[in-house]
């Protein structure tokens, strides 16, 4: 698909990002195709630029979209380094669901998720406007606070041992504004949206991991200290810059970030010998703001154009006496990983429950076929698995790893749930 330039395109957007759209049933949590969607600039919403509708599996791919030259992103400017794009899905049966300010970067792929209502239910999210990045936009600064927070005899700390979370609470507003709304989010949902919503994916691929890690280890702390629970809040994060990160609900998020966070999502920074907690990785910009002792985050980039890793970058910012772990537990999957990839030969009972989350997964997914469960890893199950991460957007290898066992288990949960993907309370 080319998207033409129009009269209302302005002269700096030469060069070129891609969109993926995924559009839902709210309720039911399945794809809907034949959903139509048009596509606008934010700016000029009444220009239609294209209009497509969703295929079997509910999405459209945008290859050809406009953006600003990906120099832009590389460097702190007052130039806006990615297009607002606004899209429009309308389908029989559902109410009207309107989407502005979607960010394309140059080369990156922004994947937005489309939840649509039936006409008889209501809802309030059919019209939703994104905020701009924080790198771009004026945020408030974080309030500094004690890295490691204190472990008392008091019961204070509520886990023996760092946990993934399957779901976190993000309550969106300053922890005492009791009006704001409390939602439901998949962990790694959330980091995904923290780190699009803080960071642009055009950056160096290490870059991008330090300051996901930061952002791991930071909500993890929240998690595992239960912060706002021990204050007497109800949720255990905020979306406000000045106590947490930003997010963004119902934003879309990058695949580069999303790939990245599928590779590490169970990895945590602590510091010896006297924290088992998660550090509170705090960070700013480091352009608009400072923050001493602290990541910056344009400073992390300027480090990882230098080939520093992520570990040299996190340690360049937070001292050489940090530690990386991994959280052995990961809440919300039926089983975890086996610490083994998967493959054309695998036999046992780690083949068998991939062959039965698939065969559920298809249910709502028909394009990946039924396989035996036979615990068998053989050509009809490598297929399933390509056609799984095909439409995932995951590496077509046709091998179970680390981010596709947990991929798999994620869309199973999903779907062999009645509740909706994305629950609020």
């Amino acid at each position: 698909m080319v998207l033409v330039r129009t009269m209302e395109t302005p002269p700096d957007i030469i060069d070129k990002g891609k969109m993926r759209i995924n559009v839902y049933d709210r309720q039911q949590g399945t794809p809907l195709a034949n959903a139509r969607v048009s596509i606008s600039y934010t700016g000029n919403p009444e220009t239609v630029i294209n209009e497509v509708m969703t295929d079997s599996e509910g999405a459209v791919n945008l290859d050809e979209l406009l953006t600003p030259p990906i120099e832009y992103s590389m460097e702190p400017g007052e130039k806006q380094p990615f297009s607002e794009y606004t899209i429009d899905v309308t389908a029989n049966g559902y109410d009207e669901a309107n989407i502005s300010g979607i960010d394309v970067f140059s080369g990156e792929t922004s994947i937005q998720d489309v939840y649509m209502n039936e006409n008889s239910y209501q809802d309030t999210e059919n019209n939703i406007v994104i905020p701009v990045n924080t790198l771009y936009g004026n945020y408030p600064e974080k309030i500094p606070e004690s890295e490691i927070k204190p472990v008392q005899q008091s019961g204070e700390i509520v886990l023996s041992r760092v946990v993934i979370p399957e779901t976190i609470v993000v309550h969106d507003g300053v922890p005492t504004d009791s009006t704001a709304q409390n939602y439901y989010v998949r962990y790694k949902d959330y980091i995904k949206n923290v780190a699009s919503s803080e960071i642009y994916s055009t950056w160096p691929r290490q870059t991008l991991e330090a300051n996901i890690l930061a952002i791991m280890s930071f909500t993890l702390n929240r998690v595992y200290t239960e912060w706002y629970r021990n204050q007497g809040y109800n949720f255990t994060i905020t979306s406000t810059t000045n106590y947490d990160h930003k997010y963004i609900h119902n934003r879309d998020i990058f695949d580069e970030i999303s790939v990245v966070v599928d590779t590490v999502f169970n990895t945590f920074i602590k510091r010896p010998p006297t924290a088992r907690q998660p550090l509170l990785a705090q960070y700013c910009d480091g352009k608009k703001s400072q923050c001493p002792n602290q990541m910056t985050q344009w400073g992390s980039k300027s480090l990882g154009d230098q080939g520093y890793n992520y570990e040299e970058i996190l340690k360049y910012f937070y001292g050489d006496n940090i530690l990386f772990a991994e959280a052995q537990i990961v809440s919300g999957v039926p089983v975890s990983f086996v610490g083994t990839t998967l493959g054309i030969g695998s036999k046992g009972t780690p083949v068998r429950t991939i062959q039965n989350q698939l065969n559920a997964i298809s249910n709502s997914y028909p394009a990946i076929p039924k396989v035996p469960e036979d615990g068998i890893y053989g050509p009809a199950t490598a297929e399933a698995v390509r056609t799984f991460q095909r439409i995932f957007g995951l590496p077509q290898t046709g091998v179970v790893d680390f981010k596709t066992w947990y991929e798999i288990s994620r869309v199973y949960v999903a779907v062999t749930k009645i509740a909706s993907l994305h629950p609020i309370i």
